[in-house]
């Protein structure tokens, strides 16, 4: 009797250990989420981080089933918005709309900052890949690249070029440009992409160098002339509009990448149900055609590939930001 009794409460705490170890396994995660997930963009509204973190807070919404709020944490070139999530709490409820300008670029910029892009973030998918297009204002009659670089070098000093701000990848794409095309042009930054596009229109600025997605809007519309993309390859969105490297500027090759981080420390539960939400959107054909209706290439990465993508990348921008002299206290 006494061995039956041992027998059954030895049953009874296994039954119970393996309940536990049900709970707490990733496939499982019942409790998350149970609240709505903020998905901090570090930028304003309707430039390339705001366009495509709305379309991957829908995603979500729709297969963890749970509200997800796009919180624009615009200013200092990103730093403001990736400190925020940077210092948000472990749990899977603050999530970064990361791009390869802020998480890549900003620390060799920055002296002080106050986040480390590998040590203080759980890198979970890369969402889409992002060429840049050089857009000029209708008070600059430049059909190329080279007919750009001509009118800047019979014009010196008349050439104003926006970007998101000191230090950005549109801002170096601009220093790139004038040091291969020989020019002298002045940098205006903006605290976000739609301000400096809208004074670009305006003609306050004449030259930009902006993600396809961001500037696409306004190029459909006959306000803004693009005259090249400059990634490896031509846009399939301006299949007639050569890369720089075809106008004859071999240096400026300049992509961008956006990417779904959480804060360090993530749950194993909660990264891996986050995790198969992402990559499951990453595969999904209809989410695919979304991205590139905005000029965007999917991303397929994430998780320990995506981190060595960004070490990689932080080793090439430094290069960049060394060779230009740029540094912000």
């Amino acid at each position: 009797m006494k061995y039956q009794s041992i027998s059954r409460l030895s049953a009874l705490a296994a039954f119970a250990a393996a309940m536990a170890l049900g709970a707490a396994s990733p496939a499982q995660a019942a409790d998350y989420p149970n609240k709505p997930i903020t998905l901090v963009v570090p930028f304003a509204p309707g430039g390339s981080t705001d366009i495509l973190g709305r379309l991957v807070a829908d995603e979500l919404r729709t297969r963890l089933g749970q509200s997800v709020v796009v919180e624009n944490r615009s200013g200092a070139n990103g730093n403001i918005g990736t400190a925020l999530a940077a210092r948000a709490a472990p749990d899977g409820y603050t999530l970064l709309m990361a791009n390869a300008g802020t998480n890549v670029v900003n620390p060799s910029l920055y002296k002080n900052l106050t986040w480390d892009p590998i040590k203080d973030f759980t890198p979970l998918a890369m969402v889409a890949r992002v060429d840049n297009v050089v857009v000029v204002g209708p008070t600059v009659k430049a059909e190329s690249l080279k007919e750009l670089a001509d009118y800047a070098q019979a014009n010196p000093g008349a050439l104003n070029y926006g970007s998101v701000g000191v230090g950005s990848i549109f801002h170096l794409a601009g220093v790139i440009f004038s040091q291969e095309a020989d020019v002298k042009m002045t940098h205006v930054a903006y605290r976000g992409a739609n301000p400096a596009l809208t004074d670009l229109i305006s003609g306050n600025i004449q030259v930009m160098f902006a993600t396809i997605p961001g500037a696409l809007p306004f190029i459909k519309a006959g306000r803004l002339n693009a005259v090249a993309v400059t990634g490896e390859n031509r846009s399939s969105l301006f299949p007639d509009l050569p890369t720089a490297v075809e106008a004859g500027f071999p240096k400026i090759v300049i992509d961008n990448w956006f990417a779904v981080m959480g804060p360090a420390g993530l749950p194993d539960d909660v990264k891996a149900t986050l995790m198969e939400a992402l990559t499951n959107m990453q595969k999904d054909p209809k989410f695919q055609a979304k991205l590139k209706e905005q000029g965007a290439e999917p991303g397929t990465t994430g998780g320990k590939e995506l981190e060595r993508q960004e070490i990689a990348d932080i080793a090439k921008w430094k290069k960049v930001v060394t060779t230009a002299n740029i540094t912000i206290d």
